[in-house]
């Protein structure tokens, strides 16, 4: 039976998101099922106003080039749909005969993606919804990891490598980088892995613990002044005793989360304050989830797939689910990709673990886990003093 499929990005983007798109397009070529493949130009935004892309026939050139570009090809937003969207919702999907829906999103992404699946299940439309996993803040539930994670872990590993090693080399001021990860810390410990590599005293401070400035202004002296540099890796929506963030913007996005931000030039602010100390402020910040320079292979790979496996569930009739991955560390890793109901998944958050959160820092245990998901090893550097 001939099947119409409509993918849509969500939230914001990751180093391979576009591979998971591959994963759709080639993935849709190969099952030969004769239906019209359409993108949501901007995602849910593109769906509400019926503007759809036709990606049957894009050119094979462009697709196999998706894998090695950043963002989104067919672009993503922040929009929550509400019950005052779901009629403009049906209308898009009746209007193109829609049988298969294809959302690849994180937390607020895969909520939508719920609601689409139980509304077309209230309406009576043969329709399967299946999530595509995304987030490089790897707070999805469920699954292992989310795709995007690996490649943003080991920019933020290899950045704090590299800015560690300038601090040490240099060691006349603290350096604090800002990672993004509002309210999860798993990229903001990745970071962690480059000071190995640097050689650099390094603090790391993430979101699930309340910071007390004032015993990590005492412990950053310390650290400071051993002499062989500190780079304070620290989450953008790390709060304080009182629970309020030590930064924020002021500003609310489409999903109705307060945004945070400068977070890093706060403690560089307090660290002159207080302790008449040097501090510099760095903040990655897009470049965490833009550059192409460091992806990984893994997590490229893995994005592919879960793409390709969406349209064959969604092809057989099967909704409601999201591809999430399973993984194997020991003797070697490997991953399985399973469906996973989507009502388990929808705005559920999976935190840092509290047993890998150490005093300023994370445990061994978090290497074991996140090493892999890398793609590689890190790179290593001299030391010669």
């Amino acid at each position: 039976m001939k099947k119409n499929i409509l993918v849509a990005h969500g939230g914001g983007p990751t180093p391979v998101m576009n591979s998971s798109l591959q994963g759709v397009i080639e993935g849709a070529r190969s099952a030969s099922n004769g239906g019209k493949l359409f993108a949501a130009r901007f995602g849910a935004e593109g769906i509400l106003g019926d503007d759809l892309l036709d990606l049957t026939d894009a050119p094979a050139g462009q697709v196999s080039l998706l894998g090695a570009t950043p963002a989104s090809a067919i672009g993503s937003c922040r929009r929550k749909l509400g019950e005052a969207d779901y009629p403009a919702v049906l209308q898009c999907l009746k209007k193109h005969d829609i049988q298969c829906l294809l959302y690849n999103g994180g937390n607020d992404s895969m909520d939508t993606c719920h609601k689409l699946s139980l509304l077309a299940e209230r309406s009576g439309m043969e329709l399967s919804v299946v999530g595509i996993p995304k987030t490089i803040d790897n707070d999805l539930a469920v699954t292992d990891h989310s795709p995007g994670y690996g490649s943003a872990a080991r920019f933020a590993a290899v950045a704090a490598a590299e800015i560690g090693a300038d601090a040490s080399a240099l060691p006349i001021h603290i350096v604090v980088m800002e990672v993004m990860g509002r309210n999860a810390g798993w990229l903001t410990a990745a970071a962690s892995l480059g000071a190995a590599v640097s050689g650099c005293e390094m603090m790391t401070l993430l979101p699930e613990r309340p910071l007390d400035t004032g015993a990590f202004l005492a412990e950053a002296e310390r650290r400071f002044r051993l002499g062989r540099g500190l780079l304070v890796a620290v989450s953008e929506g790390v709060c304080g005793l009182d629970g309020r963030p030590i930064a924020d913007s002021g500003i609310v996005d489409g999903f109705g989360h307060r945004v945070p931000g400068g977070a890093a030039q706060r403690l560089s602010d307090l660290i002159m304050q207080e302790l008449s100390i040097k501090s510099r402020s760095e903040k990655p910040g897009l470049l965490g989830r833009a550059s192409m320079a460091h992806v990984s292979e893994v997590d490229r790979q893995e994005a592919y797939e879960v793409g390709r496996r969406a349209v064959q569930a969604a092809l057989a009739g099967r909704s409601g689910s999201m591809i999430a991955i399973r993984a194997e560390r020991s003797p070697q890793y490997a991953a399985q990709f399973i469906e996973t109901p989507l009502a388990g998944v929808a705005n559920a958050e999976k935190k840092f673990p509290a047993e890998w959160i150490e005093d300023f820092g994370v445990s061994p245990a978090f290497a074991d886990y996140c090493l892999p998901l890398l793609g590689g090893a890190l790179p290593v550097f001299a030391h010669l003093r």
